[in-house]
């Protein structure tokens, strides 16, 4: 069967320990390998480094499916992840900005949880300001619009009627996963396997959403609800502020 007549699925939105995930990054990939995912993207909060790290993992350890690295950036105007990047983008910087760092280096732009209230994301205003300003070279690659978090679903209908009606990106799909169970919870689909084929399909639009099985609370644990939770509260924000804290002291 050739590339072309292939149907591949990519879960584009994974955490790991490297951030306020609770899987390990080789957890990461045995989970994903158990979905029968044809490719997975690992996006840390504000860091790369775990995703280049659980790329060596992949490759050392033959995985059949494909590997991308990213990150979830935090720029002022809200989350945007980084996918097919080589070198971290930096945190707190004009969505702008953050866009031209992302391009400069060969990366893809998505939109996660697009106009969500509950998390730190993209609102319209700031969406299309970008798009008035395609001209100046600022764009975005795609849009998430299957997410099962809470903070995906509550927004995902505005998101997808501004999709079809105003924005015209590439539909994604990526789980947000924070827990094992919820890996490939949502995925994009995209002709053929390989992560050149995800590549081509996003920049071409030739992408779908879709939501996979339902993951219920019971299923994660209230023990590893809260574990996250707290988790949460320290390991991003620590991460950055260190970050910054070591920018001052350098200048």
């Amino acid at each position: 069967m050739s590339a072309s007549a292939t149907t591949g699925t990519a879960d584009l939105h994974v955490h790991t320990t490297g951030s306020d995930g609770m899987g390990t990054p080789a957890a990461v990939l045995a989970e994903a390998a158990s979905r029968g995912l044809s490719a997975i993207a690992i996006t840390d909060h504000d860091d790369l480094a775990p995703a280049l790290r659980a790329r060596e993992l992949h490759a050392g350890r033959g995985y059949g499916f494909a590997f991308v690295p990213g990150m979830e950036v935090t720029t002022l105007e809200g989350h945007l992840l980084a996918l097919f990047i080589e070198e971290r983008v930096p945190s707190f910087r004009s969505l702008a900005k953050t866009l031209d760092r992302i391009h400069a280096q060969g990366g893809l732009a998505v939109i996660p949880h697009p106009l969500s209230p509950l998390t730190r994301s993209l609102g319209r205003h700031g969406i299309e300001r970008v798009l008035a300003r395609r001209a100046d070279g600022l764009w975005f690659d795609g849009i998430e619009l299957a997410n099962p978090s809470p903070a995906g679903r509550i927004s995902r209908r505005r998101a997808a009627g501004l999709n079809r009606e105003r924005l015209h990106l590439a539909p994604v799909g990526g789980s947000d996963a924070h827990y094992l169970p919820v890996i490939g919870s949502a995925f994009t689909r995209f002709p053929g396997s390989s992560a050149a084929d995800l590549r081509r399909a996003i920049e071409s639009g030739a992408t779908s959403a879709a939501f996979g099985r339902h993951i219920g609370l019971r299923e994660i644990g209230a023990g590893q609800i809260a574990r996250q939770t707290a988790r949460a509260l320290w390991a991003t924000p620590s991460k950055v502020l260190g970050r910054m804290a070591a920018g001052v002291r350098g200048s």
